[in-house]
């Protein structure tokens, strides 16, 4: 069964992050849109270009199964100042649909914006003090209710592999996994 996964990205983004969730998802057949905060072409914060399928004004009445940020600085900033992105990720935890954040992305583009009120989570350890503290967690991968939070760059593969679980169930996680000589 495909999945419709939304994968944000804009300048500044962490492209380890962005291009390994896209590609773990689409290897687990899950359809991933990537859309831009602005124009269709971005640049990673390592000088990457990154060429998206669309942009985020496009896909603001669209519904998915997952949506997951990527992060990096400035990148993250960038996503939060989108309010077709947030208008979408509010929808989502409404909706009870999945929505997830690596890196700086927790911390800066979903609890500013209440999208981790009561939810257990972790980002980049640099900035785990600005979430709650009664909810934040040192774990490199944290599954709280629909929302999935990681770490950083080096939990990108158990991040997106988590991602696939989420969506696909274990079996499928293995088989990736496995298939990526992950396990």
């Amino acid at each position: 069964m495909e999945k419709e996964v939304l994968v944000p990205v804009a300048d500044g983004i962490e492209e380890i992050e962005a291009v390994g969730i896209i590609d773990t998802l689409r290897r687990a057949e899950a359809r991933v849109t990537v859309a831009s905060v602005g124009k269709e072409e971005v640049t990673a914060s390592r000088g990457v270009r990154l060429v998206a399928d669309t942009t985020m004004e496009r896909c603001a009445d669209r519904t998915f199964d997952l949506i997951v940020l990527p992060g990096g600085m400035p990148g993250a900033s960038h996503l939060a100042q989108c309010p077709p992105l947030i208008s979408l990720l509010r929808r989502q935890q409404q909706a009870g649909k999945l929505y997830a954040a690596i890196c700086a992305a927790p911390a800066v583009v979903l609890k500013p914006h209440g999208l981790l009120d009561s939810v257990k989570a972790t980002c980049y350890p640099s900035m785990l003090s600005q979430l709650d503290a009664a909810f934040r967690s040192e774990e490199r991968v944290v599954v709280d209710g629909n929302c999935i939070t990681a770490q950083g760059p080096g939990v990108t593969l158990p991040f997106a592999l988590e991602l696939v679980e989420q969506l696909y169930g274990s079996e499928k996680r293995e088989t990736l996994a496995a298939e990526m000589l992950v396990t």
